[in-house]
């Protein structure tokens, strides 16, 4: 498939099916989020969050995002400000864990 955007890739993420998982009476499906653009779950919420705050006028073109953060949700929050042309700033804090 081709997309425009890095963005049009996060959470088209497959639905499969278990065969050898739980009970035979029992179906059961996961979703395989290691298929978004950075492998994480954590692209959903970021994306989610950047649209969010632009649809509402909340975050204006231009302007900063800034985020306390030790992992994957501001990894996720600089490829999406990347592509949606907003800087991003990572801050990370003493006691977060490294």
């Amino acid at each position: 498939m081709l997309y425009d955007s890095i963005l049009d890739t996060i959470g088209r993420t497959p639905i499969v099916k278990l065969h050898r998982t739980g009970p035979a009476h029992v179906q059961m499906y996961v979703k395989v989020e290691s298929f978004n653009p950075l492998s994480s779950v954590k692209d959903r919420l970021a994306y989610a969050i950047i649209k969010d705050a632009t649809d509402s006028g909340a975050l204006k073109p231009g302007q900063t995002v800034i985020e306390a953060t030790s992992g994957n949700t501001g990894i996720a929050l600089a490829m999406v400000c990347a592509a949606t042309g907003h800087q991003f700033v990572a801050t990370m804090v003493e006691t977060f864990s490294i």
